[in-house]
């Protein structure tokens, strides 16, 4: 059934006589719900515009439909920055969508929001509470939104950039230098291909011809369409609400409608070579021959893959995104493609817990993020993840189980990442763990390992390494008592977790150990070290590939959504 849907463009603090508007509306359409792009406040700069938020805050005006917003060129009033982090709605009805963010709603549609402006190179970051209140955004804010893979309505305060290419509807000549394109919002649009994408443009409104995107392999019929619409401000005398009906369960339109264009940005993109397939993908990172395949003629060496083409880089279109299972803002985490143990391995868990931490800058080695703030925001969000991976193993299998982590820093790698894995603890304890990775790196004759003192200054360490973490939850049991991935257990609830519900952001209780093996240019180091070690330990030689362990996409997506469903009272992310 469609859903009813009405969008308005910037209020500027007209809060009572846009929602008085809208009520009477309201009886008549009976929306679904609004949407406001552009500034629902204002520069909140006279006396009347106080008035009006100070009336919104106490509940004298009403907002008769659920309404949802996002940043636009200026800053949210403080009060309501305070209301949204106490309740997590302005008042009744008016819901934030953060500077970056994505929302179902009851009806079945997926909102994609991305507001404020691009961020300036040459500027310092806004230090605003919990980031998603700032008014500028960067290009990794606009990369997580990749991970939702699709959007029925797209909304930004910028429009894409080559929007208006191949069209016939003209900007004002006094407006056009207003307007401000962005690349990143044209790829958020190409990847996400939302039915409705919304934007501000306060004095006039633009509505674009609607524009089609290329078929997909899945659905080689199907060109999935796009109308692009921008918003005049409430005060202007241009069109300022745009009401229109989305039904989500109906199929793309085989036919084209009058006057359609082909999609603005294919002009504007790059072109891609040929693509590897994903299985290809995880071979650029390795340069070993275990593939045994011929050595090919020698020849000049490719260039590494950029992040249109790297497997960890969400701009890469072709990326997985059906194994991601949490965003934050510098980095994410995946389940691992091919994971070493199998899914009963661990009872406890339910799922084999083999996990990426991957940050969202394209770079062979934290140390080489060159903005000394990005590499500490960077390295400390991925820490956050590992504590939250940490606490979720250990109090799902009540002290049983503790971890392994490790990372290989090479500057001629692609893109750094960290692998975690779950370990039954009585191996750390009886230092079996570090044991097994040092035997093994004397069988292969590579340089010792030498033990670090700690391992949470991560990023600031010069050359190339391999490290690995091995951590144990101080309260373990004994290790007699440790789980048999034969024995069901069954899932503990937490015994550390605030009274108010949400995991703490401090470190758990633990014991760790890290060990350090210095990547000389004297020998070949195997990239599937790591695997290789704890696949012995863990008596799964059979899987010591990830080609061994390759899933069905369905398997996939189950391991997925099982992990989401355990995680998501420690994911930080969803706090925010």
């Amino acid at each position: 059934m469609a859903s009813k849907i009405i969008v308005l463009g910037s209020v500027d603090c007209q809060l009572r006589a846009v929602f008085t508007k809208l009520a009477k509306l309201h009886v008549k359409q009976n929306f679904a719900f609004a949407i406001i792009v552009g500034d629902l406040f204002g520069d909140c700069s006279t006396e009347n515009q106080l008035d009006e938020i100070s009336a919104l805050l106490q509940g004298n005006i009403n907002v008769p439909l659920p309404t949802y917003f996002t940043i636009g060129n200026r800053p949210l009033p403080t009060r309501v920055i305070e209301k949204i982090e106490a309740n997590d709605e302005v008042c009744p009805n008016l819901y934030f969508l953060g500077k970056r963010g994505t929302l179902k709603t009851s009806e079945g549609i997926r909102i994609a929001a991305l507001g404020g402006r691009l961020e300036e190179t040459h500027t310092k970051p806004e230090t605003n509470v919990g980031g998603r209140f700032q008014t500028t955004y960067s290009d990794s804010d606009a990369r997580a939104l990749f991970g939702t893979h699709s959007a029925d309505i797209l909304i930004t305060n910028q429009w894409p950039k080559g929007i208006r290419t191949g069209s016939n509807a003209a900007v004002p000549e006094d407006e056009s230098a207003l307007t401000t394109e962005v690349q990143c919002v044209a790829d958020v649009c190409s990847t996400l291909r939302p039915r409705y994408h919304f934007s501000s443009s306060n004095s006039f409104f633009y509505e674009r011809a609607p524009f089609f995107h290329l078929p997909t392999e899945d659905y080689p019929d199907v060109k999935p369409l796009t109308r692009f619409i921008s918003m005049a401000s409430y005060e202007s005398k241009q069109k300022a609400m745009y009401a229109f009906s989305l039904d989500v369960k109906a199929a793309p339109p085989l036919t084209l409608p009058a006057g359609a264009t082909a999609s603005p940005f294919s002009a504007v993109q790059v072109k891609r070579k040929h693509l590897p397939s994903q299985n290809e993908s995880f071979q650029r990172f390795s340069r070993t021959n275990e593939g045994h395949h011929p050595r090919p003629p020698k020849r000049a060496r490719a260039p590494p893959p950029g992040p249109d083409q790297c497997f960890f880089c969400l701009s890469n279109p072709n990326i997985a995104t059906h194994l991601i299972t949490s965003i934050g803002n510098e980095a994410y985490l995946t389940t691992a493609k091919g994971p070493l143990p199998p899914e009963k391995f661990f009872p406890s868990l339910g799922f084999p817990g083999h996990m990426l931490i991957i940050p969202f800058e394209h770079t062979p080695t934290l140390n080489m993020i060159s903005d000394p703030g990005s590499r500490s925001s960077t390295c400390t969000e991925m820490q956050r993840y590992r504590d939250s991976l940490h606490q979720m193993v250990s109090e799902r299998s009540a002290g049983k189980l503790g971890a392994v982590t490790w990372e290989v820093s090479r500057a001629s790698g692609i893109h750094t990442h960290w692998q975690f894995l779950p370990v039954p603890v009585d191996l750390v304890q009886s230092q079996l763990v570090d044991a097994a990775f040092k035997v093994e790196a004397e069988n292969l004759q590579y340089p010792k390992f030498t033990t670090a003192s700690s391992g949470r200054d991560s990023g600031s360490e010069p050359g190339d390494f391999f490290r690995v973490w091995i951590w144990a939850p101080s309260s373990a049991a004994p290790s007699s008592s440790s789980e048999d991935p034969h024995t069901q257990q069954q899932p503990q609830q937490p015994s550390s977790t605030p009274t108010d519900g949400k995991p703490s952001s401090s470190p758990p209780a633990g014991e760790e150990k890290i060990l350090i093996l210095e990547l000389t240019p004297d020998f070949r180091f195997d990239l599937q070290f790591g695997r290789r070690v704890m696949a012995k330990l863990l008596e799964l030689d059979q899987r010591m590939s990830w080609k061994d362990a390759t899933q069905t996409v369905a398997e996939e997506e189950a391991d997925a959504n099982a992990f989401k469903e355990a995680f998501k009272k420690y994911d930080f992310t969803l706090e925010e």
